[in-house]
C-alpha cells in the first residue's frame, strides 16, 4: 500500500496573494495558461499582482477540451519560459501539463505525450483551479481530445510542483457549470472509491468527499453565493483529485467519454450519469463498499441526482449506443472496475443511461 502526492497545496482564500514570494521563487519567466474566463473571477488580476516585475506571457485561448493540434504550436511560441502555470478549470490545468512537457521536449510532438518512456521531465507546473470539480490540481494526469476522442495521459512529471487552490474563483461560476464540476467531483470520489486500485488511504478521502458533496451542493444551488458551501465543494473536489491521483478512474468516465465528445455534454454530467449503473454492478463484487455510498445518499444515488436536476437534453439512438459500446470497450478503465463489463454489458450502461436521464 502506498500514497504518492508530490504537489505542495496552498489552500484558503486570497491564498496566492498570501504567498506571492513561493510563486515569484519558482522562476524569472512564467507562462499562464488559460481562458477568458479568469479575467471575470479576478484570478488572473491575483496571479499578475503577485508575478509584477516577472517576464509574463499569457495564452488565453484555451478551449473546452482541448484538443492535442494546440500543444505543440504553443510549446514552439513560449519555449523560452521556466514556469507554466495552468490558471482555471480542467481544460487549462491539463493543457499547461501538456505544454510543460513540449517546452522541456521540444524534439516531442503531442502524441508522444502518450509515450511516456519518452520523456521524465517537465517545466515546472503550477495549478490553479477556478472551477470545483477536476481535481487536476493534484493529479498526474493530463485530458485532451486525440483524434476527435477524449484521450488521457498519465505521468509523474506533471504533477503540479505546487498548487494554489481558492474557493472564491468560483464564486461566479453559474448553476449549470457548479453542478457540472461538482458531478466531476463526486465522480472521481465514487469512482475511486469501489475501484480494485483503492487503498485506505484514497478510501478515508474518497468517503470524506462524498459527504460534503452530498450534503452541500444541494444547499449551494439554492444559495449560490454562500462562501462557506463554495468552499465545502471546492475542498470536497481537491480531495477527490488525491483519490483519483492514486487509483484512476473506472468505467464510468471512459463511457461519459462519448457523450462529450459526440454530444457536447459536459464532462462532469456525462461521467455522473453512469454511476448509478456502475454502482450496481459493483454491488455483485464490493458490496460493503456500494453498501457504504448508498448509505451516504439516503440509499438512492437516482433521488439525490434527482434533487439537484440531473438530466440530459439530447437524444439518443440505438446505433450511437451500439458506436459508442465498442468504442469504450476498448478504455484501459474497464481493468479497475469491478464488474464484468463485456459488450452486451455496456450496451446496457448507455441504455440504462438514456431511459433514466434523456429527456
Amino acid at each position: 500500500m502506498s500514497f504518492f502526492m508530490p504537489t505542495k497545496v496552498l489552500y484558503g482564500k486570497n491564498i496566492i496573494l498570501k504567498n506571492r514570494e513561493l510563486i515569484r521563487t519558482l522562476g524569472e519567466n512564467f507562462l499562464i495558461i488559460t481562458g477568458k474566463s479568469s479575467r471575470k473571477n479576478g484570478s488572473l488580476d491575483d496571479l499578475l499582482d503577485v508575478l509584477e516585475g516577472k517576464n509574463v506571457q499569457i495564452y488565453d485561448e484555451t478551449p473546452e477540451n482541448p484538443p492535442t493540434d494546440i500543444i505543440k504550436p504553443i510549446a514552439q511560441k513560449y519555449y523560452d519560459v521556466d514556469v507554466v502555470i495552468g490558471l482555471g478549470g480542467g481544460s487549462p490545468m491539463d493543457a499547461a501539463k501538456a505544454v510543460a512537457v513540449l517546452i522541456e521536449n521540444p524534439h516531442l510532438d503531442a502524441e508522444d505525450l502518450y509515450d511516456k518512456t519518452k520523456y521524465s521531465r517537465a517545466k515546472t507546473i503550477v495549478c490553479i483551479p477556478t472551477t470545483a470539480g477536476t481535481g487536476s490540481e493534484v493529479t498526474q494526469y493530463s485530458v485532451l481530445t486525440f483524434n476527435g476522442k477524449k484521450r488521457g495521459f498519465s505521468h509523474e512529471c506533471v504533477f503540479p510542483k505546487v498548487s494554489f487552490v481558492d474557493y472564491k474563483y468560483t464564486m461566479t461560476l453559474g448553476k449549470n457549470l457548479t453542478i457540472s464540476t461538482a458531478l466531476d467531483a463526486l465522480s472521481h470520489a465514487m469512482e475511486g472509491y469501489i475501484s480494485l486500485k483503492s487503498t485506505p488511504f484514497s478510501d478515508t478521502l474518497a468517503i470524506e468527499s462524498m459527504k460534503i458533496i452530498k450534503e452541500y451542493l444541494p444547499r449551494l444551488l439554492d444559495d449560490p453565493e454562500n462562501e462557506f458551501y463554495r468552499e465545502r465543494i471546492m475542498f470536497a473536489s481537491t480531495l477527490a483529485g488525491m483519490v483519483i491521483a492514486q487509483t484512476g478512474t473506472t468505467i464510468a468516465h471512459a463511457l461519459g467519454y462519448n457523450l462529450t465528445t459526440d454530444k457536447d455534454v459536459k464532462h462532469g454530467l456525462a461521467t455522473a450519469v453512469f454511476l448509478p449503473f456502475e454502482l450496481k454492478e459493483a454491488s455483485k463484487f464490493v458490496k460493503e463498499k456500494v453498501d457504504t455510498v448508498l448509505k451516504i445518499f439516503d440509499g438512492s444515488l437516482y433521488e439525490f441526482f434527482a434533487l439537484i436536476g440531473l438530466r440530459l437534453d439530447i437524444n439518443v439512438s440505438d446505433e450511437e449506443i451500439n458506436k459508442w459500446a465498442n468504442i469504450a470497450s476498448t478504455a484501459s478503465h474497464i481493468a479497475s472496475t469491478p464488474g464484468n463489463y463485456d459488450l452486451e454489458r455496456i450496451k446496457l450502461a448507455y441504455e440504462e443511461m438514456r431511459e433514466k436521464f434523456v429527456f
